[in-house]
């Protein structure tokens, strides 16, 4: 064994902790920002401005009881519920098909799976809007849940291959000796071990629905005016401190979701530990 000496050690540990430094740094630049408008939605004034008038509850309830938020608040759910139930079972018999292809073609299907992530918003919101005008879906929410389903499939193909990296192939070859059939299989063996992915992926499907803005803004009529766009539409109209308590809620619903994402992670790599 080389022993190294301890200048380089002290430049390996120096290293890491200007890495960590850095990214720190970054994190801050990006949450920092998301933290300043929290406080803002617990103002007791009208105005978007420290310091605050005082504390109050008053945007709450005026979002509470204002019929054009709470309809674009339950649109949104309805919306991203229904893509990331289309989504989630597309996306993981998708990943399941990737992860046992042994082709040639595979770089080329993945790179079309994934095409809705690196396509620009703009892009896909007008190539939608040009395909449903014929089909008659603009203004409907099948054409949003449809339109929103193939932007959160490609999170569900990545996070579910990403599960099916430390998969035993060996459990569905032993399943399959002991005389199970392919479906019983796959109820039995597959879908236990997958559940937190595919859990993980569908909570990336909801989230991505949910925030989605870009290709609402062609598609969604006035009855499907969703949470971002109600938000979109009271910045350029009127702005009023309600929207700092959209973007709280939605600054929340995201945090608490990332959350269940992290634990169904953890999940998964405690199941791969009691398999090895």
């Amino acid at each position: 064994m080389i022993p190294v000496s301890p200048y380089i050690m002290r430049s390996h540990h120096l290293a890491r902790w200007l890495l960590y430094l850095v990214c720190a740094g970054v994190l801050a630049f990006l949450i920092l920002p998301v933290f300043a408008i929290i406080p803002l939605s617990f103002n007791a004034g009208t105005l978007l401005t420290y310091p605050l008038a005082g504390f109050s509850l008053r945007w709450y309830r005026a979002l509470l009881h204002s019929p054009q938020w709470m309809s674009a608040l339950r649109n949104s759910v309805l919306v991203a519920s229904g893509a990331a139930a289309l989504a989630t079972p597309v996306g993981a018999l998708a990943a399941l098909g990737l992860a046992r292809l042994r082709t040639a073609i595979k770089p080329l299907l993945v790179a079309l799976l994934l095409a809705p992530i690196f396509t620009p918003a703009i892009v896909v919101g007008v190539a939608t809007y040009l395909l449903y005008a014929r089909l008659g879906l603009v203004g409907t929410y099948l054409g949003l849940v449809l339109a929103h389903a193939t932007l959160a499939a490609p999170f569900v193909v990545l996070v579910v291959h990403a599960a099916l990296q430390g998969f035993d192939v060996t459990l569905t070859r032993a399943a399959a000796s002991l005389g199970a059939s392919p479906l019983m299989v796959f109820h039995r063996v597959l879908i236990p071990l997958l559940a937190p992915g595919v859990a993980a992926g569908a909570i990336f499907a909801f989230m991505t629905s949910f925030d989605e803005i870009v290709v609402t803004l062609f598609l969604a009529g006035t009855e499907q005016r969703t949470l971002p766009l109600q938000m979109f539409a009271g910045v350029r109209e009127q702005i009023s401190p309600i929207i700092t308590v959209a973007a709280t809620l939605l600054a929340t619903a995201s945090a608490v979701l990332l959350g269940l994402v992290e634990v169904k992670r953890r999940q998964r790599e405690k199941a791969r530990a009691v398999r090895r």
